[in-house]
């Protein structure tokens, strides 16, 4: 019988050293187990936070595009109220310069009616003056006289000639007036020039 004790004891001994590695075992699991309870809750806090946070940048998102949305609205209606406007200027500027034409027409329709050379003549001689002064009152200037030096930007040579009572340079011969308003010239003179 003492054999029979020593293999229960031993067998007591094995099964007691079983038990503590399940032990230790379950243990180290239940470690395990809470240090992932704590990493599912640190995850699930950043979660969380991160769909706090994705939440504010779609609302700052939707935000922007409303205010890209209405500056591009803006900026179409500026552009088609630019382009009316600028069509009205157009408009208003060449109403302006037909209404300062305009008695000179009256002149001319009234010269027709006139029979005597004398008074057909003064006719004429007012209806020029009007149109001058019509011209006047729209900015236009005429340019190119007799005597003026010759300017490339602004007159037309029809003709170079050899002419000993002017300087080289000088127009001569004016065959068509020149007119400008500013910096803009509407038409070149057309002229002869010395050499």
């Amino acid at each position: 019988m003492a054999q029979d004790e020593k293999k229960v004891t031993s067998d007591e001994e094995i099964d007691a050293e079983a038990v503590a590695e399940e032990v230790t075992e379950a243990v180290a699991e239940e470690k395990e187990t809470k240090s992932d309870k704590k990493k599912n809750k640190k995850l699930e806090e950043k979660i969380g936070n991160l769909e706090v946070a994705l939440e504010q940048k779609s609302g700052e998102i939707a935000e922007l595009n409303d205010k890209y949305l209405r500056m591009a609205a803006e900026y179409d209606n500026f552009r088609k109220r630019s382009a009316k406007e600028k069509e009205g200027i157009y408009a208003d500027a060449y109403a302006d310069a037909l209404s300062q034409i305009l008695p000179i027409i009256d002149n001319l329709e009234r010269a027709v009616g006139i029979t005597d050379a004398d008074g057909v003549a003064k006719g004429l001689e007012m209806t020029l003056k009007g149109a001058a002064d019509a011209m006047t009152r729209l900015g236009v200037e005429a340019f190119g006289a007799e005597g003026d030096v010759f300017d490339p930007n602004m007159h037309s040579a029809m003709m170079m000639v050899d002419d000993e009572n002017h300087k080289e340079g000088e127009i001569v011969t004016v065959f068509q007036k020149g007119y400008k308003k500013g910096d803009k010239i509407i038409r070149y003179a057309m002229v002869t020039v010395a050499n």
